[in-house]
């Protein structure tokens, strides 16, 4: 049955009624928080520009970090760009490797506490390395072949974000006998392609071993495993996210013995944008 145009009207008048009122309060708490995140970025920014006056030079001939580069780019005026563009840029560096990463713990910790025999390696690879409860440096990483694999392991069975950010078709393409047309905006489910059976053994089980002695990595050079995505846009916070996992899960796992406040533990999924837990995961510390 059509609308009528006068029922039509008075939908649209109640729809924006309703955003006005933002019921849930998401979009005034995001205003908020958002602008604490500027505030501080604004700063940063402000005190790097200060101190290039202070040296009297407006381009840094040894770029410390990316800050430098970019400020180095808009005093050189080689492309269009600015501090807004900077500012933007550092916001979403910083939540790319935020909320994905602390997800990734939880599961990483939560499918360690569900495979006793797994946590057990981990911490006997810790302790041989590192020493037992000692803090963990990002030097000893690449010593630690078993924690790299568990989180590898992790980024296959709960990839953060299950099915990437959209792309877009730049040309029509032909994959698998399906055609993609131009302009079409295309979804890549590695939550499905890391359990797929034609790709992994037994690939509803948490075993980082399949990962020892293999050269499969998670920086878009592997198509079975691509967490981060793939190609000039794969996600620009894998740097800081990969960093932080490693270092935290390490030293949670070194530094505690860890048991769970309940007997039984539920490994459901909650969809959505990203992929957590149902069910917070609840655990008590046992220090060393």
């Amino acid at each position: 049955m059509p609308i009528k145009t006068s029922d039509a009207r008075k939908s649209k008048t109640f729809l924006l009624m309703l955003k006005k009122i933002a019921v849930r309060g998401i979009r005034r708490r995001n205003t908020l928080y958002s602008g604490k995140m500027f505030e501080v970025l604004d700063r940063l920014i402000d005190q790097r520009l200060k101190q290039r006056q202070e040296h009297g030079c407006s381009i840094s001939t040894e770029s410390k970090d990316t800050l430098d580069t970019l400020l180095n780019i808009i005093q050189e005026k080689s492309v269009e760009f600015d501090t807004k563009h900077i500012k933007h840029l550092l916001a979403d560096l910083f939540i790319a490797g935020n909320d994905t990463t602390s997800i990734t713990l939880e599961w990483a910790m939560a499918e360690l506490l569900h495979n006793p025999k797994v946590l057990s390696k981990a911490k006997l690879e810790l302790k041989q390395t590192v020493g037992k409860g000692s803090p963990i440096d990002e030097s000893d990483i690449a010593r630690l072949p078993y924690l790299q694999a568990v989180v590898k392991e992790t980024f296959r069975l709960h990839p953060a974000v299950p099915l990437l950010i959209p792309r877009k078709a730049s040309e029509g393409v032909e994959i698998a006998s399906v055609t993609v047309p131009k302009g079409a905006q295309v979804f890549v489910n590695v939550w499905a392609i890391g359990r797929d059976e034609n790709i992994w053994d037994n690939p509803h089980s948490f075993k980082p071993e399949r990962f020892l002695g293999s050269d499969v990595d998670f920086k878009g050079q592997n198509f079975e495993l691509i967490p981060f995505g793939a190609g000039r846009r794969i996600c620009p916070g894998l740097p800081l996210a990969i960093r932080m996992l490693y270092l935290m899960l390490g030293s949670l796992i070194n530094s505690f013995d860890w048991k769970l406040e309940d007997e039984s533990m539920d490994m459901k999924e909650k969809f959505g944008l990203t992929i957590q837990k149902a069910k917070p995961l609840r655990a008590v510390t046992i220090a060393i």
